[in-house]
């Protein structure tokens, strides 16, 4: 495959294979085959001009230029949410042309005399609907529509009629296309993508791929993971939050017998489930009519969009009325009951607000609702969890300290063996590191608990074996450490995150994690500082010492060390009551309160379940830097949002001045107001950022 590297330095290079050398629909599925590459951080394709972005790890030059080189696009096929999203793209351009076409037919080919027929015909639909909203002791903007119609056939203007009534199917049409293309990337984007389940088949769990499982099967969910599929609890018991499903933000107990749902999540316990569906279609569509429907999740700025649009009509009806008192002229008050200033302002809004949900989706960012993104452009303070999020989504298991009789093979096989039940960075460290260094970790446990999310808690050969932070080791467990053997960790450990594990009451070992920044950290903490953020603040449980260096290293003034979960809460309703408005980003299931407690919540792709529940934000597939990016599109959002206002006032205005001045008629009247409609809503759907758009 022929291609064009235009830019080329150490960690990114973007190389071009020519316009149109592939299709739209494979943007999705080159980018995918990019992140697979263990080497590459992030892609960015683009059709129109045949573009790949790469950003990879420095070293790894040679092997992006393999990968590029390897391509070859007509053995790809679209994946299947591009199809989906092709189909919708389609069925606009088909319905687009269909209105087109019939309009003209009507116009050229139905006989005049037949004509106004026709159109009392089409807009009987409108005017019924109009009956209905009033029988309803409701004035809506429907009922404007309703009147201007009527007003046009009173009057025997029936080409006037039929150009009102292509303009609001041409508007419909528009809000029905971007609505539909939006549920089709959230669909995606919200499916479950649990790769595999631990199948509970007796004495031991297996750790089995999810497209094996069957119905029957019975599979174990541990704490802080999303349950994959729907079925009944055989053993155990847990509090599984369902706010996925119902909406209700509180965990509830549920034990033996009681049903369970693909995507709800379990926040403290352990339960067998006999698998009855591994669809999770349900869960998928309650997010989607969550997201889509709910007035807790709009934009505060869109409901009172709404409640503006239906408040105008009455006033619109009013100057109807008053101008034929006064003029005694039934075209100039026709000429404004066909302006009214809330058809634009209701569909424009949530298509605006849609449209940049959409957006955020394309580029691989999800969020739960409109309120999200005006929330993260009014905000003025961002905190950081520091690992896993600030610092590295892969941390390093540097060394292991063993204590009393324990070797470090053992004391490692040990760590290992409790913390692979757990979806968190610094838990990943260990059993990769067990791995690199052949420390094989069969289980010789009992069943696992994670206690108040400070640490793991088992029983190990009949004695208390618990692995987690020291404050929850020797505070919250008892466990003595001595002067001594903590000033020997701290010498050895460094700048190095601290796991602490105990076996019988006594001090095992530690294990030292490196946990270097994201390569980007310090360019996002700049990023949003540039982009009107005052306050950076991190969050850690980790030593002061290591916070320190940390924060010295990204720019960030403000820290606070060895803080716990519930610390973590405080925080961050001690900034709001002091007038903040607080972003909180963070990954593990210990950042969930303040994640529930922020003004908006950010999860980090490789975030635990519970973490990515919680949060409002998720950033899929994407760096730190697209922070910068959200605030970009929350900022423009709004300002495209008022923009549109200013624009629907003036114009408006505008019409109705020359209408009652009889400078225009009614016919050009409608035409101008619905036309500006249709222009605001298709301006209001085209993305807010560039393609290429990557904030610097």
């Amino acid at each position: 495959m022929r291609y064009q590297i235009v830019f080329d330095k150490p960690g990114r290079m973007r190389v071009r294979f020519g316009g149109y050398a592939f299709d739209k629909s494979l943007e999705s599925c080159i980018q995918k085959l990019a992140i697979a590459n263990i080497f590459v951080l992030s892609a960015e394709v683009h059709s129109a001009n045949g573009g790949l972005l790469i950003i990879y790890q420095k070293e790894h030059r040679s092997d992006v230029i393999n990968f590029v080189e390897s391509l070859n696009f007509r053995s790809l096929t679209p994946l299947d949410e591009d199809s989906i999203t092709n189909e919708i793209d389609e069925n606009f351009k088909k319905g687009l042309v269909k209105l087109g076409v019939n309009h003209l037919v009507r116009k050229l080919l139905v006989p005049a005399p037949l004509r106004p027929f026709f159109v009392a015909y089409r807009a009987a639909k409108y005017i019924l609907k109009g009956l209905q909203c009033l029988m309803e002791g409701r004035l809506t903007v429907e009922v404007l529509d309703a009147a201007s119609i009527t007003a046009c056939l009173a009057q025997r203007n029936f080409s006037t009629a039929r150009t009102i009534m292509l303009l609001l199917s041409v508007s419909s049409l528009l809000e029905e296309y971007t609505h539909a293309r939006t549920k089709a990337v959230l669909t995606s984007s919200l499916a479950i993508k649990a790769d595999k389940v631990w199948l509970a088949n007796g004495n031991e769990d297996v750790l089995i791929p999810i497209k094996e499982l069957q119905v029957g099967d019975k599979i174990r969910v541990r704490t802080g993971c999303v349950i994959p599929v729907d079925g009944e609890i055989t053993e155990g018991e847990a509090y599984i939050n369902e706010a996925s499903m119902t909406g209700e933000p509180l965990a509830v107990m549920k034990s033996v017998n009681a049903t369970v749902f693909a995507g709800t999540v379990l926040e403290e316990g352990s339960i067998v489930v006999r698998v009855r569906a591994v669809s999770s279609e349900t869960k998928i569509q309650k997010i989607i009519e969550l997201i889509d429907s709910s007035e807790n999740l709009k934009a505060g700025i869109q409901s009172r969009a709404e409640r503006l649009a239906d408040g105008i009509v009455p006033f619109s009806f009013l100057g109807f009325g008053l101008t034929l008192l006064l003029t005694r002229n039934i075209t100039k008050a026709v000429s404004l009951l066909m302006v009214d200033y809330s058809c634009a302002i209701k569909l424009s809004t949530p298509i605006s607000v849609i449209s940049a949900i959409r957006e955020a989706a394309d580029r691989s960012i999800t969020v739960k609702g409109g309120k999200y993104l005006e929330a993260f452009a009014a905000a003025d303070t961002i905190v950081f969890d520091k690992t896993g999020t600030l610092t590295n989504a892969e941390p390093v298991l540097e060394k292991v300290i063993p204590f009393e009789n324990y070797t470090e093979e053992e004391v490692l096989k040990t760590a290992a063996c409790i913390e692979e039940h757990f979806p968190h960075s610094m838990a990943r460290a260990i059993v990769k590191g067990a791995e690199q260094r052949g420390v094989l970790h069969a289980e010789e446990h009992a069943e696992v608990n994670y206690i108040v999310a400070h640490g793991i808690a088992t029983t190990l050969h009949g004695e208390r074996a618990i692995i987690g932070s020291r404050h929850f080791v020797c505070e919250d467990e008892g466990v003595t450490i001595t002067e001594e053997q903590q000033a020997f960790i701290n010498e050895k450990a460094g700048a190095s995150s601290v796991i602490y594990l105990a076996v019988g009451g006594k001090l095992a070992g530690v294990l030292c994690i490196n946990d270097p920044p994201r390569k980007e950290a310090a360019r996002a903490v700049k990023l949003m500082k540039k982009c009107g953020i005052e306050n950076v603040v991190m969050l850690t449980g980790d030593s002061n010492s290591a916070a320190e260096i940390i924060a010295k290293q990204l720019g960030i003034t403000e820290f606070h060390a060895q803080v716990l979960p519930e610390e973590k809460h405080r925080h961050i309703e001690q900034l709001k009551a002091d007038g903040h408005c607080v972003i909180m980003v963070g990954d593990g299931i210990n950042d969930a309160p303040a994640l529930a407690a922020a003004d908006v919540s950010v999860a980090m792709s490789d975030a635990s379940d519970i973490a990515k529940e919680t949060a409002d934000i998720t950033l899929r597939g994407a760096g730190l830097t697209e922070l910068a990016v959200m605030r970009k599109l929350s900022e423009q959002l709004m300002e495209r949002i008022n923009a549109n206002y200013r624009f629907i006032v003036g114009f408006n205005t505008a019409l109705l001045l020359l209408g009652f001045g009889g400078v225009i008629s009614p016919s050009l009247s409608a035409l101008l107001h619905n036309g500006s409609t249709m222009t605001i809503c298709m301006k209001s759907m085209t993305p807010l950022l560039k393609a290429e758009d990557v904030t610097e």
